[in-house]
């Protein structure tokens, strides 16, 4: 007799329950609409550092060169390298989510 009425209870419970969560669409919409409003500032804020890491790879490099160092070309590679996948990872993901 008291399986029935906790199996009925608990029924009852989760029906209440999925009546109140809804389809979840506005809470996605939501969601969806607050990321893409986060990535013009983001992109800008990736294209900055990167602008940053270019002119201090740029200046490591000087520094190298006019040292006569052999592993200058090593270092600029690296540098330019770092610099290009900043720009290309910011330009990729912004046109992937939006």
């Amino acid at each position: 007799m008291r399986r029935p009425m906790a199996a009925m209870l608990t029924l009852m419970i989760c029906a209440a329950n999925l009546y109140a969560a809804g389809n979840g669409l506005a809470g996605i919409n939501e969601a969806t609409s607050m990321m893409t409003s986060y990535f013009d500032p983001a992109t800008k804020l990736i294209y900055a550092i990167g602008a940053v890491v270019g002119l201090i790879g740029g200046v490591k490099v000087y520094g190298k060169f006019s040292s006569g160092d052999p592993d200058t070309s090593k270092t600029a590679a690296s540098w330019f390298g770092a610099c290009i996948f900043l720009v290309v990872a910011a330009t990729i993901l912004r046109s992937f989510f939006l």
